[in-house]
């Protein structure tokens, strides 16, 4: 009975050596598909939709500024012409706008940057198809030459 074996790697030296081991165990060439895979290059964006959060928020400075802002100028306002609650509106609206401008300046500053994943990221899936006698070697020799990740299928 046949079955096939993939798993991820990192584009590294163990990569081959791991090829080159299981050459040696009687795999044959064409039986080793190895298929590098193409990362994400687009930028992320700025406003999230209902579908998709970045998990970035725009207004988690400009909502504290606007009511320091606003309790800042409704005291004032007791001595102003228009009295505190127009000067306590002005002042959160104010504090808000300043507040959603410096976020989206770091936001802007920081997306020119590439974001990376952290840890390790697969760059190559390898698919080996063998018999499944020779299935735990295979997983074996994978898993010793640094594979991120391994899934068996049976035919």
């Amino acid at each position: 009975m046949s079955m096939q074996i993939f798993s991820t790697f990192e584009n590294n030296i163990f990569l081959e050596i791991a090829i080159s081991n299981l050459e040696k165990i009687g795999i044959k060439r064409e039986n080793i598909y190895a298929v590098p895979l193409d990362h994400r290059e687009e930028t992320r964006k700025i406003f999230d939709t209902l579908h998709r959060s970045d998990g970035i928020s725009l207004i988690d400075i400009a909502m504290p500024l606007a009511t320091a802002s606003s309790v800042i100028t409704a005291s004032l306002g007791f001595e102003l012409k228009w009295g505190p609650i127009y000067w306590g509106l002005i002042g959160a609206v104010g504090g808000f706008m300043i507040g959603l401008a410096v976020r989206l300046l770091i936001v802007l500053i920081t997306n020119r940057k590439t974001q990376q994943l952290k840890g390790k990221q697969s760059e190559v899936v390898l698919i080996i198809e063998c018999e499944e006698e020779k299935g735990e070697l295979v997983e074996k020799i994978l898993w010793e030459h640094l594979a991120i990740g391994l899934a068996k299928v049976m035919e």
